[in-house]
């Protein structure tokens, strides 16, 4: 784990090569084929199918293996290093990368919009569920260019990056200043991969998951989870909800 934190940070990426049991592997990959059918009809009548082929987002909302997967090991010991503190659930999606297709995922980008340098606000999580290999548009990285606050040229991008390559159940874990594309998948079957992001607790999510799970549910969380979810880091809606002790206020006091 020391390399990977250091890699982490001075490489902007690091690999935790099989660390997904393929069991849980198997679920998450014929749970975001579910869901990913349900949502594309919801793309496609609100208007914004375009662009959006292969895509799904919010996971955590259709429960079952989604929410398995953030309490068991994934990498929790390198985010704790990295925060240097405790980190919330910002996004989590899934990505079918279609035969010779292309959604918005493969153009060069970065996934946190405001460059912040060393101050460590983001990172992602690129979670195998199948074996990403050249051929099926293994995800392009600049090594490096999480301190690089321009983004690079095509021809740059494309020259200098490199490949991650390694079997389902790995996990590819950058810093969200990271320069990235996915790859053209060549091949004759999707190449699918879960995408989570977490930032410190004081950062706004992009889905607000305590509210879009019910927050009576919280009492039937673990520890890890809750705090993995946002329930510790909740912003008060009146000053009823405002004015209490601090053991039951919603946003706790160790979030930062």
């Amino acid at each position: 784990m020391p390399d990977s934190v250091q890699a982490l940070c001075e490489s902007g990426w690091t690999l935790l090569r099989s660390i997904v049991p393929m069991d849980a592997v198997t679920r998450l990959a014929r749970e975001l084929d579910q869901v990913y059918r349900d949502q594309r009809g919801l793309q496609l009548r609100n208007g914004v199918g375009d662009g959006a082929d292969g895509t799904a987002h919010h996971l955590p909302c259709a429960g079952g293996a989604f929410l398995e997967l953030l309490e068991q090991d994934h990498g929790q010991t390198l985010l704790e290093q990295h925060f240097q503190g405790p980190y919330i659930l910002n996004t989590f999606g899934g990505v079918l990368n279609l035969p010779n297709d292309a959604s918005y995922v493969s153009r060069v980008h970065r996934d946190q919009r405001t460059f912040s340098g060393d101050l460590h606000l983001m990172v992602q999580l690129l979670v195998m569920l199948d074996d990403f290999t050249e051929e099926n548009g293994a995800t392009y990285l600049l090594t490096g260019s999480h301190r690089q606050r321009e983004r690079p040229s095509s021809e740059e991008f494309f020259r200098s990056a490199v490949r991650a390559v390694g079997p389902a159940g790995s996990i590819v874990v950058f810093d969200s200043n990271l320069w990235h594309a996915a790859g053209v998948n060549r091949s004759d079957r999707p190449r699918r991969a879960l995408t989570l992001a977490f930032t410190r607790p004081f950062i706004k999510q992009q889905l607000d998951y305590p509210r879009a799970l019910g927050y009576e549910c919280g009492d039937l969380y673990s520890p890890a989870l809750r705090q993995l979810l946002g329930y510790n880091a909740r912003v008060p809606t009146s000053l009823d909800e405002w004015y209490q002790p601090p053991q039951q206020r919603l946003y706790k006091s160790d979030q930062g």
